[in-house]
């Protein structure tokens, strides 16, 4: 369909079927298939690639050589940082037994899912089936094998949940009883369970004890 108000870059190659939303754009040598929806002021980096059937959200950002296949789902505001993989075979092969080359039609794609506000950290790879929580953040080079809670900041190989991180993508300080403190927001945060939400009865975003 059609691209208004949208920058692509010539070297891009965007099949006209992919829906791309106001404001966004598209950098040198980046790829995006057909059936591709990627949402309004979002930002495609240099040499990435959009899977046919990808699924984008508002604001997102895909760095320089992304590669995010089929078909993955991204909500709003996610940040997949340069050189992340997502995957999409759970038994991945050229051939199949007999030796003949698989197509497109031999297997069953699955993917990722990453919701709002997530980050994905350079170097990374997410290994479909696999959802990234809300607010997540995933450390450079960490290889993601099972679901990410929201607010968890996740490293290694094969990535373990190191410690909580707040909207603003910075580690939460403990304040006591099961709460945790956003210290840029001042945001306040409940675990129950090993799971963490915004809490209810914080006052929400304010000053921090420096700028108080």
């Amino acid at each position: 369909m059609p691209h208004t108000n949208v920058r692509i870059q010539p070297s891009a190659d965007v099949d006209e079927r992919a829906e791309i939303g106001e404001g966004s754009s598209v950098w040198h040598l980046a790829q995006v298939r057909e059936g591709a929806v990627i949402g309004r002021e979002c930002i495609v980096g240099r040499g990435a690639y959009v899977g046919s059937g990808v699924r984008l959200g508002d604001r997102c950002k895909l760095q320089n050589y992304a590669l995010v296949y089929e078909p993955a789902v991204l909500e709003d505001g996610v940040f997949v940082g340069p050189a992340v993989v997502f995957t999409n075979d759970h038994y991945p092969r050229s051939v199949a037994p007999d030796g003949s080359l698989k197509r497109g039609d031999d297997w069953e794609a699955v993917g990722v899912t990453v919701r709002q506000g997530a980050s994905i950290g350079a170097r990374s790879v997410c290994v479909a089936p696999v959802t990234i929580g809300r607010w997540a953040l995933v450390a450079a080079g960490a290889v993601v094998t099972k679901d990410v809670p929201d607010f968890a900041l996740v490293a290694g190989v094969p990535a373990k949940r190191l410690r909580w991180v707040g909207k603003a993508g910075e580690p939460l300080e403990p304040a006591g009883e099961g709460r945790w403190r956003c210290p840029r927001t001042g945001e306040g945060y409940v675990e129950h369970d090993g799971v963490l939400s915004e809490d209810a009865t914080s006052d929400g975003p304010g000053e921090t004890e420096e700028g108080a």
